[in-house]
This record gives structure tokens, C-alpha cells and sequence, in this order.
């Protein structure tokens, strides 16, 4: 059995797992992202974790070969590098990732948007599998997706591919104004679909400041709260149009959708899949639609299928 080592880098905490080429997962650990001590502390933080991984497991007899990596921020996949990143992690833009882990580990390495690795564990392993086209698309701090083919995801030209939480949606207004993106523009499906966008909206139309984050909302709602149903049930049916929207474009077999909120229940997913139905061409209709079904092992999966394949 062939084993490499897939990690999940985001912006709070860095994961790795070392996972077979049948896709299992033999040994997994985490640390926390040195995000506010630049590039080339959280390189050596990833290496650490990911050697410790590799002596462990070579006390059972197994052999890393590679390492995958799904980082946050927009990566170039094929010179390995960060093209740009938020401010969750600082100095991250322009750090080489793959030259970098590989020099301290002496192993080759690929890197890919974690996105796109986590919904390329979906499409081998989990919800997608057994298709040859999946659109996933990601619900929770922030909107993204990928749209993987025969297992790889379409990246784009600038390798900004899957920013599907930045187009218009009608939804995005208050009293007509565009709502402010973390993105910078306005008006955007993240800026009224994304967790932190339903807090916000609560806040918004007049409901408690007591109520901390979106959590809250959602327990609210579950009490009864009318505002806070009403706000989650427009978030929803935004997140649902847009869905639509992309299935009309791009023709998947399935629709995998993940995230805190696609994990929150029937008050978030019946108004989503709802608007998304409502949306799509009549040869689509029967498009199946189903949840995210790997958990946290998602992209480092879908990170050793970089190197795997």
C-alpha cells in the first residue's frame, strides 16, 4: 500500500493526515496556523507536523512518499505558490508552499485552494463519488465551491476559479443599497448568504445584540424567534438561487453542498434546496443535491489525491 500525507492549511488551525492510496485514513493530527507570524514560520509548523506524522507511522511499518496540500488563499497550483490571501493570515501572499515543504522534508509535494481539495475528497470518496462531474459549493465564515471533472477541479486561467460566493444576487440589499463583501465590492452572494452574514442581518433588522453569532440565530429560530426564521430563511434562498444558477451553467451530475450551514438542519436546507429547485432548466430538474459527507477529512483527502494520482 502506497501512503502519502494530505494536509488541510487553513486559517486557524493546519491538519494532516496520512491516507492510503484505497483513500484510507491511517493517522491524523492538527496544530494551530502560526497566522500572524508570515509564510515561512507556518512552513516550518506544517513540516513539524506533518515529520511527526511520518515517524509515526513508520513504527507500523508504512512509508510517506509525498505530501498534498489544500491551503487557504488563492494558490497557483502549478508553481505552488500563494497568488494572494486575507488577512487570517498574514504574509501569506507570495509564500512558495510546495519548494518550501519540500526542501525541509525531502519529499515532493503538490498544493491545491483547500476548497477545491475538500470538494476533490467529496468527488473521490464521499458525496460525489461515482460521478464523473461534481459542483460543491461551501456555506459557512465564507461561500466558496469547486467543480471537479474525472477528479480535477477547474481552476481557471488565474486560478481564481470557485470564488462562487462573488456574483450579484439579488438577495444582497438593504432597502435597496447593495450589502458590503468581504471582498471589497457589494451586492455579493456571500454578503447575504455566509454565516456571519445571517448574524449580521439579524442585527440589522432589529434583533437582540445579545444574541453573539450566528449559532444563536439558529437557536433562536428554533424557539420561535420569527425574525431570526426569516433571516435564515432569506440566506438560504440565496444560497439556493445562486446554486441554481451554477447548476444551469455548468450541468454536474450531482450538487454536493458543505459547510457549518449545510450541517445547521431542515431550517437552513429546505428554503436552500427549495430556491435552488426553482431555479434550475427542466432537463436539470432531477439533479440530485445532497450534503457534504467526509467531515473534516474532506480536504485532506481530496489534498492526497493530488499526489496519489
Amino acid at each position: 500500500m502506497r501512503y502519502v500525507v494530505g494536509v488541510d492549511l487553513g486559517g486557524t488551525k493546519t491538519a494532516a493526515g496520512v491516507i492510503g492510496e484505497d483513500g484510507s485514513v491511517l493517522l491524523t493530527d492538527q496544530v494551530p496556523t502560526l497566522n500572524r507570524d508570515g509564510g515561512e514560520a507556518i512552513l516550518d509548523a506544517t513540516a513539524a507536523l506533518v515529520r511527526s506524522l511520518v515517524e509515526r507511522v513508520a513504527a507500523q511499518g508504512a512509508v510517506v512518499d509525498a505530501v498534498g496540500i489544500g491551503s487557504a488563499g488563492v494558490i497557483n497550483a502549478a508553481e505552488g505558490t500563494v497568488i494572494s490571501a486575507t488577512d487570517a493570515i498574514l504574509g501569506w501572499t507570495g509564500t512558495h508552499i510546495t519548494a518550501g515543504l519540500a526542501a525541509r522534508l525531502g519529499l515532493p509535494a503538490a498544493v491545491v485552494n483547500d476548497v477545491h481539495a475538500h470538494a476533490m475528497g467529496e468527488a473521490w470518496l464521499g458525496a460525489g463519488a461515482g460521478n464523473g462531474t461534481s459542483l460543491m459549493v461551501a456555506f459557512g465564515t465564507g461561500v466558496g465551491g469547486s467543480f471537479v471533472v474525472d477528479g480535477k477541479p477547474l481552476l481557471g486561467h488565474h486560478f481564481v476559479g470557485g470564488h462562487v460566493g462573488h456574483f450579484a444576487s439579488p438577495y444582497a440589499v438593504d432597502r435597496t443599497i447593495p450589502l458590503p463583501c468581504s471582498c471589497g465590492h457589494s451586492g455579493h452572494v456571500e454578503a447575504i448568504a455566509s454565516g456571519p452574514a445571517i448574524h449580521a442581518a439579524y442585527v440589522r433588522n432589529g434583533g437582540s445584540t445579545s444574541l453573539p453569532d450566528t449559532r444563536a440565530v439558529f437557536d433562536a429560530a428554533r424557539l420561535g424567534d420569527e425574525l431570526a426564521r426569516s433571516v435564515i430563511y432569506i440566506a438560504a434562498s440565496a444560497a439556493g438561487q445562486a446554486v441554481g444558477g451554477l447548476v444551469n451553467i455548468l450541468d454536474p451530475a450531482v450538487v454536493v453542498v458543505s459547510g457549518g450551514l449545510a450541517d445547521a438542519g431542515e431550517l437552513w436546507w429546505t428554503p436552500m434546496e427549495a430556491a435552488l429547485r426553482a431555479e434550475l432548466l427542466a432537463p436539470l430538474a432531477g439533479v440530485s443535491v445532497v450534503r457534504a459527507s467526509l467531515g473534516n477529512t474532506a480536504a485532506m483527502v481530496g489534498a492526497a489525491s493530488l499526489v496519489l494520482s
